[in-house]
C-alpha cells in the first residue's frame, strides 16, 4: 500500500481488503448465552460499564464483583469475564451478569472436579426445606439434612458462612441441580483417622473418651476420632439393667481396651477391668453349706438371682424355693429387690456360678412331721386327691402322704375300695413310712384294724387240722374261710381228696364245712395252704398205727371202719 498524504482520500488496495478481512476474524464475536471477555471503560455510581467489542457495551452492577469472595471493585481497564445475556438490538446495549458468568465458570469447574472425585470447597449460606444451600464459588448446591455430619446436628449456626470442603453427589446442568455432601468428606476424613488410631491401640490399654451415645445394650464412647462399644455387660461386676444406670452422654470415662478386631475396624471396651474382680477367691468367701443374705436381682420361669455382694450373683432354682410348693412360678414366692437368706449349695469359680437354696434356710417339713408323727401313730387328713394307685391325704405341715392301693381293706380289692372315697373326705389313717430324702409320706387305713390273716394263723402250725367254710366253689379248687377272724385260704382241686374221682370242686357248696390239713402257713406272704387229701392220709396212717395193719389179718375196711366210727364218736362227745 502506497502512502497518502493528508487530505487525500484512501484507495484501499486488494492487499489491504486482505488484511482488514484476517483481522475480522481474529476479532471474537460476542454470542449470545455464553462468557465473554470485556474491557472496563468506566465506573458510574453502582454500575461498570464494560465494553465487550464490535462497539457494544454493557452495565454489570458493581455488587456482583463483591460476591463470593472474589476480590475488590473493578477499576477502568480492567478485563474481565462477564455473561452476555443478550444484545437489545433497539439501543444495541448488552444485557451482562458477572453472577452468570462466575455460575458459568464453577460449573465447567464443577464438572470437572466430579469427573476426577475430588471435594470442591463452598460455604453455607442458607437454610431450605430438607436441608441448605452452599455457595460453590458462584453455583449454588444443595445440601442435605442427613449430609451435614456424621451425627445429627442440633445448630448448624458455627457451619454458616465457613469455608469448608464438599463432595459431589450429583450434578445435573441442564437442570441446574448440585447435590453435595459434608458427610462424606467427614467419613473419609474419619476413616482415615480410624484407620491411625486402630493400629496405634492394644488389648488391655486404658484410655480416656466421652460417652456419645447410649442404647439398650451399651454406650459408644468416642476415643478421639474413633468409636468403641462400651457393652453393658462390661460395665460393673455386677447386674446391669440398663447402661443408663453406669454412665451418661457427654461424661468422661477411663475405659480398657478388651478387644481389636483390624479388619471391621471394631472396638470393644470396659470399665469392670478397671476393678478387682470379686469372683476371686469365691469359694473362700462363700463355703457351701453356710447361709447368706443377699437380695433377690431378677425372676425367671427357672428360679431367681440372688446378688450375694456387688458383682457376685447366685441362682436360686425354682426346685430349691420351697419344700411343699412344686410347679409355682418363682415370682410367687420371692419379689424382686427383696432381702431373703439363702444357703449355698455349689459353688463353680471358674464358670463363675454359684447354686443357691432358698428352702434349706427353713424346717423341712417332711422331719419335722416324722419328729411329730412316728411310724405307727394314727392321724387325721383331708382327701386331697385320688389317683390310679391310692388316695393323697392332706397332712400337717403342708405336706401330703400316700395310702396306696394295697393298704386301704384288707380283703377287698383296692381299686374297689377307693370308689368309697372323695375329695374333701375326712379319713383317719396310720403313719407306716416317712422318707425326708424322697419327700415321701406312706399311709395306712386298713391297718387301724387288726389284720385278720395274723389273728386266724396265730398259733397255726404245719400237720394241724383245721375246719373250714367254703366261700367259692371254683373250677380249679375251693376258696375257704379258717377261723373266726375268716382269713382265705384256699385248697386246689387236686387237694380235695385222695380219690381222683372225688377231685370234683362241684360236689361242695358254698357253706359247706370242710376239715382239712395244714401244709403251709407264710405269714410274708400272707397265705395258708390247705389240703383234705393230706388229712385223709394222715388220719389212714394213724388208724394203721392204732388199729393194726393188713398184715395182722384184718382187712383195711375194718381198720378204716373202727377209726372213722372213733372219730365220729370223739366228735359227738366234743361237740
Amino acid at each position: 500500500m502506497t502512502n497518502q498524504t493528508q487530505g487525500e482520500s484512501f484507495n484501499p488496495t486488494r492487499d489491504d481488503f486482505a488484511a482488514m478481512l484476517n483481522e475480522s476474524f481474529e476479532t471474537e464475536v460476542p454470542v449470545e448465552g455464553s462468557v465473554v471477555k470485556g474491557t472496563v471503560i468506566a465506573v458510574e455510581n453502582d454500575f461498570a460499564v464494560i465494553d465487550i467489542g464490535l462497539k457494544t457495551e454493557g452495565r454489570v452492577e458493581l455488587k456482583e464483583f463483591g460476591r463470593g469472595g472474589q476480590g475488590s471493585q473493578p477499576k477502568v481497564g480492567d478485563v474481565v469475564e462477564v455473561y452476555l445475556d443478550r444484545i437489545e438490538n433497539a439501543r444495541g446495549e448488552a444485557v451482562l451478569s458477572r453472577d452468570k458468568a462466575r455460575r458459568e465458570e464453577a460449573w465447567d469447574r464443577l464438572e470437572k472436579a466430579a469427573e476426577k472425585n475430588d471435594r470442591v470447597e463452598g460455604h453455607i449460606f442458607g437454610r431450605v426445606k430438607g436441608g441448605f444451600t452452599v455457595d460453590l464459588g458462584g453455583a449454588v448446591a444443595f445440601l442435605p439434612g442427613s449430609q451435614v455430619d456424621v451425627r445429627p446436628v442440633r445448630d448448624v449456626t458455627p457451619l454458616l458462612n465457613v469455608p469448608q470442603p464438599f463432595q459431589i453427589l450429583k450434578m445435573d446442568r441442564r437442570r441446574g441441580n448440585i447435590v453435595v455432601s459434608r458427610r462424606a468428606v467427614l467419613e473419609e476424613a474419619r476413616a482415615e483417622q480410624r484407620q491411625e488410631l486402630v493400629e496405634n491401640l492394644r488389648e488391655g490399654d486404658v484410655v480416656e473418651g466421652v460417652v456419645k451415645n447410649i442404647t439398650d445394650y451399651g454406650a459408644f464412647v468416642d476415643l478421639g476420632g474413633v468409636d468403641g462399644l462400651l457393652h453393658v455387660t462390661d460395665m460393673a461386676w455386677r447386674r446391669v439393667n440398663h447402661p443408663s444406670e453406669i454412665v451418661q452422654i457427654g461424661q468422661q470415662l477411663k475405659v480398657q481396651i478388651i478387644k481389636v478386631n483390624p479388619e471391621t475396624q471394631r472396638i470393644s471396651l470396659g470399665i469392670k477391668q478397671l476393678q478387682a474382680d470379686p469372683w476371686d477367691g469365691v469359694e473362700a468367701k462363700y463355703p457351701v453349706g453356710v447361709k447368706f443374705t443377699g437380695r433377690v436381682t431378677n425372676i425367671t420361669d427357672y428360679g431367681a438371682f440372688v446378688e450375694l455382694e456387688p458383682g457376685v450373683e447366685g441362682l436360686v432354682h425354682v426346685s430349691e424355693m420351697s419344700w411343699t410348693k412344686k410347679n409355682v412360678h418363682p415370682g410367687k414366692i420371692v419379689s424382686t429387690s427383696q432381702e431373703v437368706e439363702v444357703m449355698v449349695l455349689e459353688v463353680d469359680p471358674d464358670k463363675r456360678r454359684i447354686s443357691l437354696g432358698l428352702k434349706q434356710c427353713m424346717d423341712n417339713p417332711w422331719s419335722t412331721f416324722s419328729e411329730q408323727y412316728p411310724v405307727g401313730t394314727e392321724i387325721e387328713g383331708e382327701v386331697k386327691n385320688m389317683t390310679e394307685f391310692g388316695l393323697f391325704i392332706g397332712l400337717p405341715g403342708d405336706v401330703d402322704g400316700m395310702v396306696h392301693l394295697s393298704d386301704l381293706d384288707w380283703s377287698r380289692p383296692g381299686d374297689v375300695v377307693i370308689k368309697e372315697y372323695k375329695k374333701g373326705d375326712i379319713v383317719k389313717a396310720k403313719v407306716l413310712d416317712v422318707d425326708t430324702d424322697k419327700e415321701r409320706i406312706s399311709l395306712g387305713i386298713k391297718q387301724l384294724e387288726g389284720d385278720p390273716f395274723e389273728t386266724a394263723s396265730a398259733g397255726l402250725r404245719k400237720g394241724d387240722t383245721v375246719t373250714c367254710t367254703v366261700k367259692a366253689v371254683q373250677d380249679n379248687g375251693l376258696v375257704v374261710a379258717v377261723g373266726s377272724e375268716g382269713a382265705e385260704a384256699f385248697i386246689r382241686r387236686a387237694d380235695l381228696s385222695r380219690d381222683r374221682s372225688e377231685q370234683r370242686p362241684e360236689r361242695f357248696a358254698v357253706g359247706d364245712k370242710v376239715d382239712a390239713r395244714v401244709t403251709n402257713v407264710d405269714r410274708s406272704g400272707r397265705s395258708i395252704g390247705l389240703s383234705i387229701k393230706a388229712l385223709e392220709i394222715a388220719e389212714e396212717k394213724e388208724a394203721v398205727a392204732q388199729y393194726g395193719s393188713s398184715d395182722s389179718g384184718a382187712s383195711l375196711g375194718d381198720i378204716l371202719g373202727a377209726a372213722l366210727s372213733k372219730a365220729q364218736k370223739d366228735k359227738g362227745d366234743e361237740e
